[in-house]
Parts: structure tokens; sequence; C-alpha cells
């Protein structure tokens, strides 16, 4: 759980309170400390001595972003419509987090060594959690995700910059995963084979999503990215969701990414780092609350495509992930942060576990979807 707690303030690093004053030169810097459980960005919460008391400070990673000038663009682009979209329609209790200048007016800045910040209003009384506490909380997360893809449903595609070219274009992942194998041999164990026998058995499919956009089955439209549980700003009175965070990654894609990552993300109860296998499953009741959060919105929006396609999704995502994670293990964890050498095979596993639940209660997924449209 990521909570909103105030500390007793240290005196802030210089060279921080220094970026941070570029932002807020009018308020005196009472303290400037790391903030949130992301592993992308470094992100500070600096402490202000004035009535609006803190704002996100942020050092984009250019290495994982290589144009982050065209994040700041997007965010610009999405903000801006969903301010509009809110003020029209006299929408009250949702928040969006706006971007602060910095001096010279510029939306980012750019520190002596090259590294790029930029600066967001916080979002106070509110806090974010790293997993689900219970199916109220499940059925917020759904209708969080709903909610962001209504107010956007109408932003032009062509208006949003593609900041991460290939995320979730799961044909990609497994072409990379090929050239990989072909000039790495992984261990001879048994989880290893494992995971070589389901990524071929499951060779077939993974273009799925893919072919129906290439079809006009399913079309693009502005999407999140990065839907985890996390990510979903929840109020601490009402114990609603009054905001989407970490908006780095809003792109054109496929709104099926994003429902499909979110329940991955969601109804998984052992979390992605566990390493009891066997007891891995997909809770069909969290499923259920998220897809009902989702879809007291989605009807708004999705056609009947759309709807046969949602499965695919929910069953891709995981599968999706465990390719990435088991190929940056075949490669020597060149990609994803790793605690020991075989991290990226336990989190491969915990993938296509999932999957395997998911592909065994098929029948009582593709009946849930139908009930809940």
């Amino acid at each position: 759980m990521n909570e909103h707690k105030i500390e007793s303030p240290k005196e802030p690093d210089l060279e921080l309170a220094f970026i941070a004053k570029q932002f807020r030169p009018d308020a005196p810097i009472v303290e400037v400390k790391e903030y949130g459980s992301g592993n992308v960005n470094d992100t500070y919460r600096v402490t202000l001595d004035a009535s609006d008391k803190h704002f996100i400070l942020q050092r984009i990673n250019t290495r994982v972003f290589h144009r982050p000038e065209l994040i700041m663009m997007n965010m610009r682009t999405f903000t801006k419509h969903v301010r509009d979209r809110l003020a029209r329609e006299s929408l009250d209790g949702w928040q969006v987090p706006q971007i602060l200048l910095a001096q010279g007016g510029n939306n980012h800045f750019v520190d002596e060594s090259g590294g790029f910040w930029r600066a967001i209003t916080f979002i106070d009384s509110s806090r974010t959690y790293n997993e689900v506490r219970d199916l109220d909380h499940a059925n917020q997360v759904g209708y969080a995700l709903g909610k962001f893809h209504s107010l956007i449903s109408d932003l032009e595609t062509e208006r949003l910059h593609d900041t991460l070219e290939g995320f979730h274009i799961a044909p990609r992942y497994l072409r990379h995963y090929d050239d990989v194998l072909a000039q790495h041999t992984p261990p001879a164990l048994p989880q290893v084979d494992y995971c070589l026998r389901f990524i071929e058995s499951h060779r077939k499919s993974v273009a799925v999503l893919e072919d129906a956009k290439a079809q006009n089955k399913l079309r693009l439209r502005p999407i999140h990215g990065d839907p985890k549980v996390n990510n979903i700003m929840i109020d601490d009175v009402s114990r609603c969701a009054i905001s989407m965070i970490d908006l780095d990654t809003v792109k054109p894609g496929l709104v099926h990414y994003d429902i499909g990552d979110c329940l991955r993300s969601c109804c998984n109860p052992l979390g992605e780092e566990t390493t009891d296998f066997d007891a891995i499953h997909f809770d069909l009741d969290i499923c259920r609350a998220v897809l009902q959060g989702y879809l007291a919105l989605g009807k708004e929006f999705l056609d009947e495509n759309d709807y046969a396609f949602l499965f695919d999704a929910i069953r891709l995502l995981p599968f999706e992930l465990g390719l990435r994670f088991f190929t940056d293990y075949v490669e020597g964890n060149v990609y994803f942060k790793v605690k020991r050498p075989d991290h990226n095979l336990s989190r491969a596993l915990v993938q296509f576990k999932l999957t395997e639940s998911i592909e065994r209660q098929e029948r009582e997924i593709r009946a849930l979807i139908d009930e809940l449209r």
C-alpha cells in the first residue's frame, strides 16, 4: 500500500530542492522525499510551506522513454481533453493530475547532467494499494478504468504519440523470443522445459488481437497502457476511485490491452512474485467485480466485436508478460530488474500458471462476460 503519510520533515537534498524550485519558485521547500513503488521513473513527493502542500516531482527514465518530450505532449493533450469533458458534463469527483510549468513556461526542466524532470499536481486525501483489498475495491478498480476509457473515448488517436512503439504487440515479443533463443541456450531445468513447451503450444494464438486489428474488427483507441491496481487512486473517505495516475504510457492502442492487463494485475491473489506456483489461480469473483465496475461505463463505447475478443485479451496479456519475462531470463536479465538470477524465470512461471488457470475457466469467464454485457 502506498499511503500519503506525513512524517517529520528532514532537510531536503539540495540538488533535489533546486530542481523542485524550478517548478515552484514562490514557495519554500520543506521536504523532497522518494514516493511510490514504481520501478521506471524516479518519483518524489515535494512538501511545500504553502496552502497547496504537495506536488510530485519525477525524473523520466530516458532509457525506457527515448523521447520524453512526447510524453509531455501526450499528457497535455490528454489532460486538457479530460478537463474539458469533466467541465462540459459537470462531472464532480474525478480528478486529473495537472502539469506544473517550470520557470520560463516549459513543461519540463533538464538538469546539468541531462536529466529530464517534470512536475505534476498531487491528489490529496487519497491513496493507492499494491493489491486488491476486497471485492468493493476490485469494483472500483474496474470502474476507474471504465471511467478513464469513457473520458478519452472521443479523443482522436491521431493526436497522441506512440511513446512505446511495439508495447503490447505480442507477435513482436514472440519474434524477439525466437531471436534470443537462436542465440542463447537456456539451462536444462524442468521449469525451463515447461516454459519452452508452454510458449510453443500457444504460438498460434499470439496474434489474435493484432489479427483482429488488421481485419478492422478492433480499432485503435486511446489507452492508459499500465492499468495496474496501484495506479488507481482511492479516496480516503468515500473509498471510491477518483483518478488514474502514471500517465506516461497513454497512447493509441486496443482497450483490450488495458482490460486484460488490469484483470491480470487484480485476479491473481498470490501476486506476481509468489513462488507457490501450484497454488496460482485466476479469481473469478474478483474478475466479476472488476468487470462489473468497468462495464458500468464500458457499455457506452464497446461494440459486438469488442465483447467477442474480451476473453482472448484476458488470456493473452498474462501469457505476453510471461513470454517477456522468460525471454529476458534466457537473454541474461537485460531488461527487467531482478533480485536473483532465476527471478525472471519465476516471474514467467507465475504468468504462465495464471494463463493456465484462465484457460481452465474459459467457459465460466465467457459466460460471465455474456452475463454482464
